[in-house]
């Protein structure tokens, strides 16, 4: 996995931190960290992006971001399990690797 991909698989982790944030900040302190990881996000998107076609950087993303954000909900705070779930989960999963796998990354000639 290159840099770029990278950045977007960290931004993505920030989105599932800033996304629970949202639901679960209930103090100062809670709200500082979901604005924080918002911005982490947000900048770590917009580096990788600047290689990447940004629909698929945005696919990804966000791919990674639901799932997390699904299975983070069911492991930390005890959201019901379905099999309906992880299935969709699943399917999600294998968009966001079938994109990840056929996109090409922009040269630096080709961006300017």
């Amino acid at each position: 996995m290159n840099r770029n991909w990278t950045l977007i698989l960290i931004a993505g982790i920030f989105e599932i931190a800033w996304v629970s944030g949202l639901k679960h900040a209930d103090d100062a302190l809670g709200w500082i960290g979901t604005i924080v990881a918002i911005l982490i996000s947000m900048d770590l998107l917009i580096r990788a992006s600047k290689q990447l076609p940004i629909g698929t950087a945005y696919a990804v993303f966000t791919g990674i971001g639901t799932a997390g954000t699904v299975l983070m909900e069911m492991v930390v705070f005890r959201e019901p399990f379905s099999i309906g779930k992880l299935l969709l989960i699943l399917l999600l999963l294998a968009g966001v690797i079938g994109l990840k796998t056929i996109t090409k990354e922009q040269s630096s000639k080709e961006v300017q």
